[in-house]
């Protein structure tokens, strides 16, 4: 019922009547839509605790990270842009933000870092200036900060553990007799009605009279997402109110409201940087992908404009998610360049592996404008590298090759093969076979270190992508004395030290660590400006090879199977990259043994060979047989029931049968792998651990093949021996056998579930029952030592001792 009044008062506060407000305490009594309003009300409540624990979280990272610069004295927000160099640095900061914002000097040469060479001078004086005109409030926010901190030891740890121990599931639920639960419940109600009020009616309310002042509000609700974007707008312009406030309480020295009104501005301005960075971003990716694929698909934006009209939220939700998965595996592949290249080379990227990377730092120290210029170039950089790798290879690939394209998406196909089977079959078969294997990552990785090898060979940058650990031995002096001498002129570092150190120096603020050193050949800058040509064409080449190869290999194995019949792209796409993966996987390992003679090799393709035939035979038992008796089971029991009336003959397709027995068997393993331990866990994870190298066929067959196929094939026999044979014989009428026939299998698993349960529930009460009489007439417990019997025949035998008293 909570759950249900919030729903209730959050439906009130954004229906915008005033009859709503009157006719709420009837409302909340009501029964109507209970249901709809208790699954809204935990959503509210869900989204009210997410809000409350990252108010908590963003607290303590403001108290232990440390305030801005501009909050702890009395510059406000938009004046700290001149103060950032000073703010503690936010773990991992990235030197793209570097690179444009700090300070340098550098040669000629090198010109290209760097934006004012007397900028630390400038800051300096203000700095300076800034001191002379902020001691007392300095002093003041000082002394603020040590009271807060104080406040914050000031706690008792017994008197939080005594609240802890009265506040029970009992007392909570009401279940205690006392009437505590109903001023619970109270609390919380309030408690979250204040919080709606505060986080979400007013920004809403801020939002829309705005929209509504500036005439924007018929292009808001055109986009289906009013309520959403009247929210941002909201929260946009109270930031920007919060800002001017801060500076006019820095004018007339309000000190306390300057700091609460700071705080307030560091809130809103991390929830709206984490909308952009989580939302906006990859959502601006999705549909920047879609649209560079439209010819591919032979589509065209009306298609798109239309699928968004009749579906808004699933477009823009299916967007996000493309968009999350293309800056995932393009920050997947940028880890892996960082294991190959050169440390310093990508000193443009942050390292997300940094133990000090902590975007909330980041987020809560640096300004707003370099928040927005990082966002602009990432933008730029991503809708760069989609159109490189996929609206120009289509274009490419529909002048070269013109049937090629369009890929075939359709959602049927008039092939004999049931589209959901081809999916089922993908999704828990093939793809789970690519993404567990490591030697596709070592693959990626060595042809990653194959092309910088080629490349800084051929344009003479192999010390500075590689690294040259010989000449950085040789002149480990000279760096030293070159790293010295440019941290004492606070200047970038001279020629031989490289390009990355005068970044890496200024974000480390004590000298560059864990930087190699490199040759600088000449004409360098032409010869980087080659490299990014190099790898422009390379990832050209890369992407038609992906687009053209893998859908070619497919259609061509798939037209033995399916004919002219034309099936879904992806299908074939995954078959094709599936014998591609095999394919490759062969020749790498033929090439690893042919170093260690033939005797070798034919030694191996026995074992390989004995391994791949166990391998088919478990593969034929657990893969084939069980799925198929697993999935005609289900189709017995749970689907011909619901589906078929008892007037039709239920039609059965084995391969959509097997197809849902791999899906049903994928889950009943992980179901029992997490799981109580129990036999069939046991044997699942003995069967895990020896893997297909240490295949063990007779234990397979034994403990697991054997006993599973046994119980799957009697519960598919005995209901079909009783209803065809034992049925009959009683003389019972056709209708009668039809609908025994029919429901036996749906009445047994009933059957078997209600003596599983009465079975459990008989245990339960026998736990409960020794538990009361410990708990009544058990005094204590005696730990005795056992005796043997057979050694003292002879002697009178000793009273016996009870454990229990």
């Amino acid at each position: 019922m909570d759950t249900a009044e919030e729903g209730r008062i959050y439906k009130c506060l954004f229906t915008g009547s005033v009859s709503s407000l009157l006719t709420l305490p009837l409302d909340m009594l009501s029964t109507e839509n209970l249901l709809a309003d208790c699954l809204q009300g935990c959503f509210v409540v869900t989204c009210t605790l997410c809000a409350f624990i990252s108010l908590v979280w963003l607290r303590e990272q403001i108290v232990h990270g440390g305030a801005p610069i501009w909050l702890e004295h009395a510059a406000p927000p938009f004046n700290a842009a001149g103060h950032h160099q000073n703010e503690a640095p936010a773990g991992g900061n990235g030197a793209e933000n570097v690179a444009a914002d700090q300070p340098a000097n550098p040669p000629a040469e090198n010109a290209v870092v760097g934006e004012n060479p007397d900028a630390q001078d400038d800051q300096a004086e203000e700095e300076e200036e800034d001191n002379e005109e902020e001691d007392d409030a300095g002093v003041e926010d000082v002394a603020d900060a040590n009271n807060g901190a104080q406040d914050d030891m000031n706690w008792n740890a017994l008197e939080w553990d005594r609240a802890a121990e009265e506040l029970t599931w009992e007392r909570m639920l009401g279940l205690d007799g006392s009437l505590v639960f109903l001023e619970h419940v109270f609390w919380v109600v309030s408690l979250n009605t204040l919080f709606i009020l505060v986080f979400a009616f007013c920004p809403y309310h801020i939002g829309h009279f705005s929209l509504v002042g500036l005439g924007f509000e018929e292009h808001v609700q055109a986009s289906h997402f009013e309520g959403l974007i009247t929210t941002i707008v909201g929260y946009i312009l109270l930031a920007i109110t919060l800002i001017i406030c801060h500076g006019l309480a820095t004018l007339v020295k309000f000190h306390r409201s300057r700091r609460l009104l700071g705080v307030c501005y560091i809130v809103v301005k991390v929830s709206l940087l984490v909308v952009v960075e989580i939302g906006v971003f990859p959502l601006i990716c999705g549909w920047w992908l879609d649209i560079c694929s439209l010819e591919m698909f032979d589509a065209t934006l009306k298609d798109r404009e239309l699928s968004f009209q009749s579906a808004p939220g699933t477009t823009m939700f299916l967007h996000w998610l493309v968009g999350m998965v293309y800056v995932f595996y393009f920050a997947s592949f940028i880890l892996l360049l960082r294991e190959v290249l050169r440390p310093g080379v990508l000193w443009f990227l942050r390292n997300l592996n940094d133990p000090d990377f902590n975007p909330v730092q980041e987020m809560i120290h640096l300004p707003i404008y370099r928040h927005l210029r990082r966002f602009i170039l990432s933008v730029i950089v991503f809708g760069s590298i989609v159109l490189l790798m996929l609206w120009l290879p289509i274009r490419i690939i529909k002048s070269v090759l013109p049937h090629f394209l369009p890929y075939n998406v359709m959602l049927y196909s008039d092939a004999p093969v049931s589209e959901l089977s081809l999916e089922l079959l993908l999704l828990q078969v093939v793809l789970p076979a690519l993404l567990e294997q490591g030697h596709t990552r070592q693959w990626l990785k060595g042809l990653v270190r194959a092309w910088t090898v080629t490349a800084g060979y051929l344009l003479d940058l192999h010390s500075y992508l590689l690294g040259d650990q010989e000449e950085n031995e040789n002149s480990a002096n000279q760096q030293v004395n070159n790293n010295q001498h440019a941290r004492n002129n606070n200047a970038i570092p001279v020629v031989g030290e490289g390009l990355h150190a005068a970044h890496q120096a200024i974000l480390q603020q004590g000298g560059p660590v864990g930087f190699q050193p490199y040759r600088r050949p000449l004409n360098f800058p032409l010869r980087i400006f080659l490299l990014i040509v190099f790898m422009c064409i390379t990832l050209l080449i890369a992407s038609l090879i992906c687009l053209t190869l893998p859908v070619f290999a497919g259609r061509w194995l798939m037209s033995f199977w399916t004919g002219t019949a034309k099936i879904h792209e992806l299908y074939t796409a995954a078959c094709g990259l599936y014998v591609c993966w095999l394919t490759i996987r062969a020749v790498t390992v033929m090439v690893a043994w042919m170093p260690q003679g033939r005797r070798v090799i034919c030694q191996k393709v026995k074992e390989w060979s004995l391994m791949i035939m166990k391998t088919l035979i478990v593969a034929v038992l657990l893969a084939g047989v069980v799925p198929l008796l697993l999935g005609l089971l289900f189709e017995l029991v749970i689907v011909a029931p619901l589906r078929v009336p008892l007037d039709q003959t239920p039609l059965f397709y084995p391969w959509q049968d097997w197809a849902l027995g791999v899906l049903h068997a994928k889950i009943i393993a992980a179901i029992t792998l997490m799981g109580p331990q129990w036999w069939l866990k046991t044997v699942i994870e003995q069967v895990y651990a020896n893997g297909i190298r240490n295949i063990d066929l007779h234990y397979i067959v034994r403990r697991l093949a054997a006993p599973v196929i046994s119980v799957l094939l009697l519960s598919l026999c005995v209901p079909y021996v009783i209803a065809s044979g034992v049925v009959p014989l009683l003389g019972v009428t056709a209708e009668m056998q039809n609908l025994v026939h029919r429901r036996i299998y749906p009445f047994l698993l009933m059957v078997v579930v209600l003596m599983a349960i009465l079975s459990f529930q008989v245990r339960q009460f026998k736990r409960l029952y020794e538990h009361i009489k410990n708990d009544k007439y058990l005094v204590g417990q005696r730990l005795v030592n056992y005796e043997r019997k057979s050694g003292k025949q002879g002697s009178s035998p000793a009273p016996p001792q009870s454990s229990q008293e």
